[in-house]
């Protein structure tokens, strides 16, 4: 069994998502990874776009979220962002989104606070 994963690393967002007056006010910078395993049997011999996931469609939808919709959990934020994503790419069986707030609203010397969401079919 063949597995094709597609990966989009550390893309950069500023938005205003979390629970806090000041992040919705403020609003901060997020890291995003989405990992995407396609469905089992897809082939890719005619070397063409339409045989995969258009990886630049796929950061349009990401785009999408986190810049024109707002929520407070960065969870729900994932769980939307891997919904959407399955539901306009027929050819992906599973989606995980990986949020990180490098700027937590906490005292602590730290890289970041994230969540990891994955969504299947």
């Amino acid at each position: 069994m063949n597995k094709t994963r597609i990966e989009l690393k550390n893309l950069v967002f500023f938005a205003w998502h979390g629970a806090l007056e000041e992040e919705a006010k403020l609003g901060q910078r997020f890291n995003v990874d989405v990992r995407l395993t396609l469905q089992e049997g897809l082939e890719f011999e005619a070397d063409t776009i339409e045989q995969t996931v258009n990886y630049a469609e796929v950061y349009s939808v990401v785009k999408v979220v986190m810049e024109n919709k707002r929520f407070n959990l960065i969870e729900r934020l994932a769980e939307v962002i891997a919904n959407e994503i399955l539901r306009k790419f027929n050819k992906v069986a599973e989606a995980t989104i990986t949020i990180k707030k490098p700027s937590v609203p906490v005292e602590c010397a730290c890289d970041y606070f994230a969540v990891e969401v994955t969504q299947c079919r």
